[in-house]
Parts: structure tokens; C-alpha cells; sequence
């Protein structure tokens, strides 16, 4: 396929970043995500937003113009004139834009999750593939501080706890709390856990919206780690924490406040008493976890650099998230034969 910028796709042998290059990016849906998208593209060294395409004609040039005067377009015209698309769109659509974007050659960096099936994931695998595109899925956290800090000193968990919860916002219900919330821990557990689901129990229930508001799910790998996952999205506080224990050590992270205290052998102060343990106190500062995820989606289209959360990470995601769906299916079902609950 001949490429974009006069030089390949982007996705052929890199001779190393060229800061000259600008990636010419559209932005698909003008909601809550979109505009920022638009606004870091406003903002970013190598990427111009070149405009926006949503139904609401209106919202879309009320967000072209905060994010710069870009204009409001039709979809045909928007993949006309860009090199690379955002698809911030309702997950319902992520598939079939992505599709159309691929198809059209250009690249994609699509909203979680990738889709909504493992067939559709794959097929927009495939035609990354045949075409030499990128494609970049949006989870977000695995360029966020958060997730180096807990890499950097869990390689072999054995046990992984981690808790979600908010207060209620229309937003996002269109989807379960688990697509909407626990999708962002899933994707962290997985990226953890070098090892398959082997298998999933789960409970889920429907309290504000037509789709699950809080669900809990316990996840047992092909090699023997087990993560306990929580997310509630009917809360009366925002809590984000995970805890992990393996071999290496004790870490609790609390994602609110930055704070992760890690007991281990190799780094911190001495804890007297216990027989060589240590205790290490780290805090980080915020980063602009948007603008780096936009940084890496740049330098993927237009030096050929790795892409981070791909469409293999994106469908391992969705695997487990649908793996979840399933498990709250199957106990709903005993609850209602049991009783416990009434029959839907």
C-alpha cells in the first residue's frame, strides 16, 4: 500500500524519528473521549487535527472550535484528509468504524474496548496486518505512572486484588461497568500475568442502568496467580487501589492518593524484627497520560516504533471482559432457579 507520507506506511524499517513529520488525525465522535482526544491533538508536536465527524453536526464544530477551529466533517471528507483516525465513537460502533477506517488506509487508534466480539477483534487484526496499519487500542493506563511503578517491582504475582469504584454518571452506561470500569484492571492484570485464563467466577448486577453497575470477578490463570477484581460505578466515593503479593514481596498502591508501599528484601528501609524485610514508600506525580498515549500512537505512524497496546492486547481485553459477562450470566441463571433473585 503506498503510504501517506510519500515514504511507506509508517510501519516499515524506521531510519529514527523525523520531528519534521506531523500525523494528519480526524477524530471520530465529538462525546466526553473525543473531545479530548481533539483537544490533546490540538496541543501535541507531531500530530494536527485535521477535524471531526459526529451525527451532532453541532457538537462536532462546538468541539472543532475549543480544540482550534478544526471543522465539523462528513466521514468520507474526514478520511480524505487525514493520515490517522481516532474512533472515540460509542463502543457499539468501535468495529464497524474501525473497519472502514482500515479499509479506507488510514491508521486507527480506537477507543476501549476494540470491539464486541473476539471475531470482530479479529478481523480488524487481520486487516492491520494485510495493510501494514497501525492500529492502537485506548487503554489508557498502560502509559500511566501507576502501571511503571507496579512493573517495575511485581514481575510474578501470585495473587492480585484490585478495586474500581465511583459515583454514578450517566456516562458510559450504554455499556456494563465491566467494558466501562473493570476493562481498565483487566488490561493491567493481563498485562501483569504472562500466563492464559484458564478460569472465571463472577457477580454482577443491573442497580441504575439496563447493564451491570457492579460486578466482582475472580480470575484463576493457567499458572496458578488469581486475581480478585472489583468495579462499581454506583459508589459514594471514587477508590482505586490494587494489591499484589508474590515472592518478590508485599505491594499496595493507592491510585487516588499516588502512594504504593512495596515490603520486599531489595529496596527501603529496614523493618527490625522481621528477619531482612524492607519497606519502600514511593508517591508519583501526574503525567499527561493522554498526550503520552497520543505521543506513542504518533511515533508508531510515523517512525515505525512498536505499538504498545495492539490489537492482540485489545482482544486479550475484551476476552477477559467477555469471559466476565459470562461468569455473571451463568450465576444469575443459578440465582434464578435457586430463587435468590426473580427470573429476568
Amino acid at each position: 500500500m503506498a503510504g501517506l507520507f510519500g515514504g511507506g506506511t509508517g510501519r516499515g524499517p524506521a531510519a529514527g524519528p523525523d520531528e519534521g513529520r506531523r500525523l494528519r488525525v480526524g477524530v471520530i465522535g465529538a462525546g466526553h473521549f473525543g473531545r479530548f482526544h481533539a483537544l490533546k491533538i490540538a496541543g501535541s508536536r507531531r500530530e494536527t487535527l485535521v477535524g471531526i465527524h459526529d451525527p451532532d453536526h453541532e457538537r462536532a464544530a462546538a468541539v472543532g472550535a475549543e480544540a482550534g477551529g478544526a471543522p465539523a466533517l462528513a466521514l468520507d471528507d474526514l478520511l480524505a484528509r487525514c493520515d490517522a483516525v481516532v474512533v472515540a465513537a460509542p463502543a457499539e460502533h468501535h468495529f464497524a468504524l474501525a473497519e472502514r477506517v482500515l479499509l479506507a488506509g488510514r491508521h486507527v487508534l480506537v477507543e476501549k474496548p476494540i470491539a464486541s466480539t473476539l471475531a470482530q477483534a479479529d478481523r480488524l487484526a487481520a486487516l492491520a496486518t494485510e495493510t501494514g496499519l497501525v492500529l492502537q487500542v485506548g487503554h489508557l493506563l498502560r502509559y500511566s505512572a501507576e502501571h511503571r511503578a507496579i512493573t517495575e517491582r511485581i514481575s510474578r504475582p501470585l495473587y492480585i486484588e484490585a478495586t474500581r469504584i465511583a459515583p454514578f454518571k450517566a456516562r458510559g452506561t450504554d455499556v456494563s461497568v465491566i467494558l466501562d470500569l473493570m476493562i481498565h484492571d483487566l488490561d493491567l492484570v493481563l498485562a501483569i500475568v504472562d500466563s492464559e485464563i484458564e478460569d472465571v467466577d463472577a457477580l454482577g448486577a443491573a442497580v441504575s442502568s439496563q447493564h451491570e453497575d457492579i460486578a466482582n470477578a475472580r480470575v484463576r490463570f493457567a499458572n496458578g496467580c488469581v486475581a480478585t477484581i472489583t468495579a462499581s460505578r454506583i459508589s459514594l466515593k471514587t477508590e482505586r487501589r490494587m494489591r499484589l503479593f508474590s515472592e518478590e514481596g508485599y505491594l499496595s498502591a493507592d491510585f487516588v492518593k499516588r502512594e504504593l508501599t512495596m515490603i520486599g528484601r531489595d529496596k527501603g528501609l529496614p523493618l527490625p524484627g522481621t528477619g531482612g524485610f524492607r519497606r519502600e514508600a514511593v508517591t508519583w506525580t501526574d503525567h499527561d497520560t493522554l498526550m503520552a498515549e497520543h505521543e506513542a500512537f504518533a511515533a508508531a505512524c510515523l517512525d515505525g516504533a512498536p505499538v504498545l497496546v495492539d490489537a492482540q492486547a485489545g482482544r486479550r481485553a475484551l476476552a477477559a471482559a467477555l469471559a466476565v459477562t459470562g461468569g455473571i450470566a451463568a450465576a444469575r441463571a443459578r440465582m434464578e432457579q435457586s430463587g435468590l433473585v426473580h427470573r429476568s
